[in-house]
């Protein structure tokens, strides 16, 4: 999992409520088992005709947001099914960091273990940088993890909270997978151990 210390990039405005999973990626996009390629189809029912042409007022298709790092969002982001293909979708298009005034939690977690830092803030600070979102190329905004700092275009600064564990697995870029390995000298004395004393099970 690739680390997140610094973010720096633009914001993205969506200021819609309860956005939920099959918005973020709807379930026909759910057959693949790769991490890879679902950043196409993020939004795809927002962003999309159904004859596949672009929707040009959706914010993502905007020139000034189209390289967006950030989104910044609305109450209850990411509610409805627990599928992991939504942050697949989103990191895949390049969006490091959501900021909104709360989450589901399942989805919450699975940004955490998937290299993405939601962060939850009082709803007058999301309307804050809800309005500098608005900016578009301009709205650059910049996230430091290790200080729990955003640094909205004008210098503004809002800290945010977050779980001690996750920061540390964000900052140094672990996953489960990732976890498991660092006990890799002790699950291999372990082994070792474990053949020599029960020779049968292997």
């Amino acid at each position: 999992m690739e680390k997140f210390t610094k973010l720096s990039g633009i914001a993205a405005p969506m200021p819609i409520r309860n956005v939920d999973t099959d918005m973020i990626i709807p379930k026909q996009f759910l057959k693949t088992i790769k991490r890879t390629g679902l950043g196409k189809n993020l939004f795809d029912e927002m962003r999309y005709t159904q004859d596949g042409k672009e929707i040009p007022d959706f914010v993502l298709n905007k020139p000034q947001y189209r390289q967006a790092k950030i989104l910044v969002a609305g109450e209850n982001f990411g509610c409805g099914s627990s599928r992991e293909h939504a942050p697949w979708a989103l990191l895949d298009f390049g969006i490091r960091c959501v900021i909104a005034p709360s989450f589901a939690d399942i989805f919450y977690n699975n940004c955490f273990k998937n290299g993405i830092l939601p962060i939850k803030l009082p709803k007058e600070d999301v309307d804050k940088l809800m309005d500098d979102a608005e900016r578009g190329a301009n709205a650059i905004v910049s996230i430091d993890l290790e200080a729990q700092e955003i640094r909205g275009p004008d210098g503004g600064v809002v800290k945010f909270d977050v779980d001690s564990f996750r920061k540390h697995c964000l900052l140094n870029g672990l996953d489960d997978i990732g976890l498991t390995l660092q006990k890799k000298p002790s699950i291999d004395s372990f082994e070792t151990k474990n053949q020599h004393s029960q020779p049968w099970l292997w």
